[in-house]
């Protein structure tokens, strides 16, 4: 963040754009162009050989596209931003910049559904092997730790067990080891959680979810040192070419303007239902980072905000009982993704994670009892009764 913006809210609107460079434009301009003219054949050589500042082609940079870039390197404390078109972009990008053939992977115990699946293909084509950790203790994780191992790829809070993950911990582990830590920051945001500061690497987004807010748009994000990210811009963001349409970067520059606001609430109306559905007798657990009872409560205290609006809870049945909850709903959505200013339900077994065999869900902690609940900004009162009315009816 910029010295002269001491508070996130006042960045989140102010960094990254300055209206004088842009014939005073309050907000951003759209530049929705695919390529950039030259005034001579030399500036054309000139910009492609690295020589003169300047945008050539929309997939390797575009003005609108680097607002939101520079924005975000703002904002999480790092020297360089990279979009990608969507949040498994920005992942894919990352990891396979940062590893080659025969490399290892260590990665937090659960994670999203589609990661798992790219770190499957990655072990199936270049045998990239990855275990999956609990990274409670420092002896668990070095005791995987391998001559080859390249990356820690860690989600804080995971998805959809909402289990955090001491990042202190970790970092210090992987320094010792010269290995690179890689952070999914989706479910916290830098408004609640910075894992740069704390000396991670890479922090990845899918800022389709809170970034945005709006549920309108797919996009992802990266953020880490100028060298590093450098080296991910030229190689596996430009050649494989996953980049963001300026389009897409424009709804999320507009989103951040009122992250602060709705992180607010949204963590706000996630505590007032955890309380509630913790009380209720046909729930069995409810797991939120937020809750004072959690189990890692201590360790979100210490690097997030607040608990973040996602929450996950098991309700007493198992696949057929989920279902028939979920369908009693009268106005939360059944869908998936997060961060919508809407609430948003979902059976993570049969939907986001249901391309993790069995066996392996069960050991993240994801059972045919699990459900994920987004909330949303609605007043918490009215979320509630519709939760309670299908809680008490769906059997």
């Amino acid at each position: 963040m910029s010295k002269k913006f001491k508070h996130m809210e006042t960045a989140m609107i102010h960094e990254g754009y300055d209206s004088k460079e842009l014939l005073g434009s309050l907000t951003p301009p759209l530049f929705q162009t695919s390529t950039f003219t030259f005034d001579t054949a030399e500036q054309g050589a000139a910009r492609f050989a690295g020589e003169e500042e300047g945008h050539v082609y929309s997939r390797v940079s575009n003005p609108t596209v680097q607002i939101l870039e520079k924005k975000l390197a703002a904002l999480e404390k790092g020297e360089k931003g990279l979009a990608f078109a969507s949040g498994m972009a920005a992942i894919s990008a990352v990891l396979i910049a940062l590893t080659k053939a025969n490399d290892h992977i260590i990665c937090s115990s659960g994670l999203y559904g589609c990661t798992f699946g790219l770190l499957s293909m990655m072990d199936e084509k270049y045998n990239i092997q990855t275990d999956y950790v609990a990274m409670t203790e420092a002896k668990k994780i070095e005791e995987k730790i391998r001559p080859e191992t390249k990356v820690f790829y860690i989600e804080t809070p995971i998805n959809p067990t909402m289990e955090v993950i001491d990042l202190e911990l970790v970092i210090s582990i992987a320094k010792k080891h010269d290995i690179l830590v890689v952070v999914d920051n989706t479910f916290s945001t830098p408004y609640l959680q910075r894992p740069l500061e704390l000396g991670a690497d890479v922090v990845v987004h899918s800022a389709t979810k809170y970034l945005s807010g709006h549920g309108d748009v797919i996009a992802g994000l990266a953020v880490g040192k100028k060298e590093l990210m450098e080296q991910i811009a030229v190689t596996t963001q430009k050649d494989i070419g996953g980049v963001l349409s300026p389009f897409d970067a424009w709804l999320v520059i507009r989103g951040l303007k009122t992250l602060p606001l709705r992180m607010d609430r949204h963590s706000e109306n996630a505590l007032q239902i955890t309380e509630k559905l913790k009380q209720h007798p046909k729930v069995k657990h409810v797991f939120y980072p937020g809750d004072p009872d959690a189990e890692g409560y201590s360790i979100t205290k210490k690097q997030m905000k607040s608990g973040g609006g996602t929450l996950s809870f098991e309700i007493d049945g198992g696949k057929e009982e989920v279902q028939a909850f979920l369908n009693k709903l009268q106005f939360i959505k059944i869908a998936v993704s997060l961060g919508d200013t809407e609430t948003l339900i979902q059976h993570p077994a049969t939907m986001t994670h249901s391309v993790i065999p069995v066996e392996q869900r069960q050991k993240m902690g994801i059972t045919d009892a699990l459900i994920r609940l987004s909330v949303g900004i609605e007043a918490w009162q009215d979320l509630w009764e519709d939760l309670d009315q299908a809680l008490t009816h769906f059997n």
